[in-house]
């Protein structure tokens, strides 16, 4: 039986589909609309936007506003963390020679963040929020230039 052909072409298009579905996770952000025209239009309106990229520490974010107006803008979180490098040698019977490292770690703590975006009719919306380290969860505040308070969560 013969092997088929795999050009090298084809096998740059697998790699690089699955090296993109691995690159970042999504989570979902929700805006509730409290003050302004959305707000008293529906009440109830939920606004889910998508977050990349939430194991990082920004992303891109993308949303619809109830008009169906598309939205694009970024989330930045500023999550401190610490480096500790390690030299030195070792005489021991266990571990003998010498050792070099080094460690990257979140420093445990609650984090702020901004998001920002803009959206195709010139409407922008801006805000804060708070997150904790290591979690991709938190809950802060938005407004945006027709006058409209959200609270955010995610």
């Amino acid at each position: 039986m013969r092997k088929p052909d795999v050009s090298p072409r084809c096998l740059a298009l697998v790699s690089l589909l699955t090296l993109t579905g691995c690159v970042g996770s999504t989570s979902s952000m929700r805006l509730y609309p409290l003050e302004g025209e959305i707000a008293e239009a529906d009440p109830t309106l939920v606004i889910e936007a998508t977050a990349r990229n939430t194991t990082g520490t920004s992303g891109t974010l993308s949303f619809r506003l109830p008009d169906r107006v598309k939205c694009d803008g970024t989330w930045s979180s500023l999550t401190p963390k610490t480096v500790s490098r390690s030299k030195g040698l070792s005489l021991t019977w266990r571990k003998t020679g010498g050792e070099v490292g080094s460690e990257t770690a979140t420093v445990p703590g609650v984090n702020t963040g901004e998001i920002y975006a803009v959206c195709a009719d010139g409407t922008r919306l801006q805000g804060t929020f708070v997150i904790g380290s290591g979690t991709a969860s938190g809950t802060g505040s938005a407004t945006d230039t027709r006058g409209n308070v959200y609270k955010l969560l995610f």
